[in-house]
């Protein structure tokens, strides 16, 4: 989600009301942004750099930062925010963009060349007349530009954004590719001539302009515009040419977007002209721009247009949870900048869509808005009608009540890959072949740190301490979660109840096309009023229900079917710990196992009988002769305890020793 910054006595003053932090803040929140930060320009750059001398002579002027929807492109600037929130609270009625040809009916041309075909084959442009810029005005000209680069363009991939002083250019203007060394320009802000080739060398070490280089950087041909004097306005999508560069003199502005994607080069035109225009004598006007392709198709640029839906009444407040009349939400709707307008029906509202509001393209869009402008807040709380009340599974709530003691006793938790290598899993734990280690291979593994799930949470944890290695000792990391066991016996749970069918995955294609005749012959009758096409709808009707009743019953049977449920492999939720240190500090691991059975009220059986839990010696080649032993629950084996084998820690690049317990909590469920 984009954040914008405006200077709070700068937006005030263009509401023409002061608010208080709060009451800014309700009103963003109304509006559906979020009010994300008061803050100063000097208060950011020490926040960001850390140190306050940095920040001396900067600006104390109180910023607002916003969090604006990522598809709101009208919203990305001053302009657009202060225009969008005087329409909302009723102050200023929807402005009509419109696009109008020179008074002396000469259409300025772009001649688009063929061999822009290899680069960025789109291009599209518009002109704004007797703009009036101020300094504020023009630094948010320059922000939204830079907004639009990093939001809807991709960082410049999909479209880049050119604008010139129109009075010092000539017309018509080519847009052409040609090779690096035959492209000679004076770029923005330097004085000395460069060759494109020679600005991919200037602008390595450019803090802005480096992360753009890649783009064009290894193409044999450079997109470039220039006039008809041969004069570069810029080299897309790199930097503007110095001689077309806006100032604050500027009256007339030339406005040119390349791309790869027509449709958003389109978008960010659109935009600009909109946000921008209101600046012009006569506001919210654009003059045309004749774009030429090779093929000699034309296209008549900026298009700002402006298109309808209908939405209905009774939906709007039924995907809502409201009730309210369809004057009301014509009303709601021209609050959004969507002028609307009552159908004769009363039932159906026919919506006009502005060339700002390029987020709205569906009614869904539409109807989100009505919710928007109704007030989240104001909405009725009610329970769905359907019963959807869950609850979490007990072996997940196991788990986040052990996190927490776990944690308490030194314990950092660790989140790692369910997949790993082969190796992890076999050679490193000294084991000799994967094909002793009941694993689930992966069919097609991209890389080979991902062939296998894990069976052991083990290899995980080694390589999340090998990584951080250089932190102080001890290393104590323990992680809670599932691994994957090849199981043949293992039956999937039973996921179908008879009159409980989630969607419907018994509805077959057969039935299907039952229900489309049915739906064919019920349309037919209700036109023709017929006797014969209401019987042959009965008896498609009665045919959809008795095909309902056997698909459901051929589904719940193969549902339930053995052969269907046996998957031949199950998750075991685990528990494993790790203590790494100067010395093994086996008594550490022993005490969390201890911790957590007392937690989980399991008496330590003395005499090792079926009742409690008790260590019984046992080998294992991951863990040090002798010093291994398995953990018995109930007369059952749950794990391993013990300290790992010195070859073991080697293969996991770690030099010093570690003692881990390694047990399921399945059987505590």
């Amino acid at each position: 989600m984009p954040t914008i910054g405006i200077k709070r006595d700068l937006l005030f003053q263009a509401l023409g009301k002061t608010y208080t932090d709060d009451e800014f803040q309700k009103v963003c929140f109304e509006f559906g942004l979020e009010l994300d930060e008061v803050t100063t320009e000097k208060q950011m750059l020490t926040k960001e750099q850390g140190d306050s001398q940095l920040s001396a002579g900067l600006s104390e002027d109180v910023i607002y930062r916003v969090d604006i929807p990522a598809n709101r492109y009208d919203l990305l600037c001053l302009e657009g925010l202060v225009l969008g929130l005087k329409i909302f609270q009723g102050i200023i009625p929807p402005p009509q963009y419109k696009v109008i040809k020179p008074t002396d009916g000469s259409v300025e041309k772009l001649v688009v060349k063929p061999d822009t075909e290899k680069i960025r084959p789109f291009v599209v442009a518009a002109i704004l007349r007797n703009l009036s810029f101020t300094q504020d005005s023009y630094n948010s000209f320059i922000d939204l530009q830079d907004k639009l680069h990093q939001n809807i363009c991709r960082k410049r991939s999909l479209v880049a954004i050119g604008t010139h002083d129109y009075d010092t250019i000539k017309g018509p203007f080519i847009y052409d590719a040609k090779p690096p060394s035959d492209i000679k320009f004076v770029p923005l802000n330097q004085t000395k001539e460069f060759t494109a080739a020679d600005l991919m060398t200037l602008y390595s070490t450019h803090a802005q302009l480096k992360q753009y280089l890649s783009i064009i950087k290894d193409s044999p041909v450079y997109p470039v515009i220039f006039d008809s004097n041969g004069v570069v306005l810029s080299l897309p999508p790199i930097i503007n040419g110095n001689h077309s560069k806006i100032t604050l003199e500027t009256k007339n502005v030339f406005i040119e977007c390349t791309a790869t994607d027509l449709t958003k080069a389109k978008i960010v035109l659109d935009t600009i002209v909109c946000m921008f225009s209101e600046y012009c004598s006569e506001k919210y006007t654009s003059e045309y721009v004749e774009v030429v392709y090779p093929n000699g198709t034309t296209e008549m640029c900026p298009e700002l247009g402006y298109r309808t839906e209908v939405i209905s009444v009774h939906r709007a407040n039924k995907l809502i949870g409201i009730s309210e009349s369809s004057t009301n939400i014509t009303n709601l709707l021209s609050k959004m900048c969507l002028k609307s307008e009552l159908q004769s029906d009363s039932k159906n509202i026919k919506v006009t869509v502005p060339p700002t509001r390029h987020d709205v393209i569906h009614a869904c869009d539409i109807y989100e808005d009505v919710a928007i402008a109704y007030g989240y807040n104001n909405i009725t709380r009610t329970l769905p009608n359907t019963n959807t009340i869950g609850e979490q599974l007990p072996i997940n709530k196991l788990s986040d009540l052990l996190r927490y003691p776990i944690a308490e006793a030194g314990f950092t938790e660790a989140l790692t890959f369910a997949l790993c290598s082969r190796d992890d899993i076999s050679t490193k734990l000294g084991i000799d072949s994967i094909d002793k280690v009941p694993a689930v291979h992966i069919s097609n593994p991209k890389t080979l740190e991902f062939q296998v799930c894990r069976t052991t949470l083990l290899p995980g944890i080694l390589k999340t301490i090998a990584a951080n290695k250089k932190m102080p000792l001890p290393l104590k990391i323990f992680e809670v979660a599932d691994v994957v066991l090849k199981d043949a016996q293992t039956d999937v749970h039973q996921r179908m109840y008879k009159g409980r069918l989630l969607g419907k995955p018994w509805f077959t294609e057969d039935l299907f096309d039952l229900t489309r005749k049915r739906q064919r012959f019920y349309f037919k009758y209700k036109k023709t009023g017929l006797e014969r096409d209401y019987k042959r709808y009965k008896e498609f009707r009665h045919l959809v229900a008795k095909s309902v009743i056997v698909a459901k019953r051929d589904y719940c049977q193969r549902m339930t079917d053995d052969d269907y449920k046996k998957v031949g492999a199950r998750n075991e939720r685990r528990i494993c710990a790790v203590n790494c240190n100067k010395n093994a500090g086996f008594e550490v691991v022993h005490g969390l196992l201890d911790r957590i059975m007392l937690l989980l009220e399991v008496p330590w059986s003395q005499a090792r009988s079926n009742i409690g839990y008790y260590l019984a010696a046992t080998n294992d080649p991951a863990y040090f002769p002798g010093r291994c032993a398995e953990i018995i629950y109930n007369g059952s084996p749950i794990g391993k305890i013990g300290v790992l084998h010195p070859d073991v820690l080697s293969k996991f690049e770690l030099t010093n020793p570690c003692s881990a317990v390694e047990f399921s909590i399945d059987a505590f469920v």
